[in-house]
């Protein structure tokens, strides 16, 4: 079983900039799927970036221009970084990863998904 766990959160004023990382304890398949989702209390969980083991990137419309995914495979590591933050960008923000079916691409779904990190806070106030 791959343990995820999440860094890098933080409170940070709007226009700032984070950097959030996750690193797998294993990888468990060559094809695959990595993600980052976000979620506030009371909504239901989005996606908003995914990379995929051949570097297929798909992000959020409402991130995009301003986050990039990006993964370090020798360190087992996924990165998000999260520039010109909003106060609505504020959530706990989780990694995930899923195997990627041959010949199919990923899904921005927390669905789709079957392994998840523990979260980390992103607060974006002045």
């Amino acid at each position: 079983q791959v343990q995820l766990v999440e860094s890098g959160g933080g409170s940070v004023q709007p226009g700032g900039s984070v950097r959030l990382s996750c690193v797998a304890s294993a990888s468990t398949y060559s094809r695959y799927c990595l993600g980052w989702f976000r979620q506030v209390p009371g909504k239901e969980r989005e996606g908003v970036a995914l990379v995929t083991d051949n570097d297929i990137t798909a992000y959020a419309d409402s991130v995009k221009g301003r986050f990039i995914i990006s993964r370090d495979g020798a360190s087992r590591t996924l990165y998000l970084q999260m520039n010109d933050l909003k106060p609505e960008d504020s959530a706990e923000y989780y990694c995930a990863q899923n195997e990627r079916i041959k010949f199919d691409g990923c899904r921005l779904d927390p669905a789709a998904f079957r392994s998840w990190g523990q979260g980390t806070q992103v607060t974006v106030s002045s």
